[in-house]
């Protein structure tokens, strides 16, 4: 019986753990989530509906966070003066739709 009660209290953590994101996300404005989403380095593209200005809308879906990557050279420390290739990011995009219809 303990072991039961044990798992069920590991399955409340781990739904309520999955929750809080989409929690903490609503009680942000909409300006506030494209801001912290352009801090993290993402270029922001907004679908709107309506015509309210952004600060009476409400995010709906937060979506395709897409980022681009290319092979750049490189002569440094630490690999013997050898030329390499090294991935590095060029852009991250994501998606943000607002409606905007109050």
């Amino acid at each position: 019986m303990r072991m039961n009660w044990t798992i069920a209290a590991a399955a409340v953590g781990v739904c309520g753990a999955a929750l809080a994101p989409a929690v903490l996300a609503s009680a942000e404005t909409a300006q506030e989530t494209i801001s912290r989403l352009q801090s993290q380095g993402y270029t922001v593209t907004i679908d709107k509906l309506g015509t309210a200005p952004i600060s009476q809308c409400q995010v709906t879906s937060v979506r395709n966070p897409q980022s681009t990557s290319q092979l750049v050279p490189y002569v440094g420390p630490g690999n013997g003066g050898e030329r390499i290739l090294v991935q590095q990011q060029t852009s991250q995009t994501i998606s943000v739709s607002l409606d905007c219809t109050r």
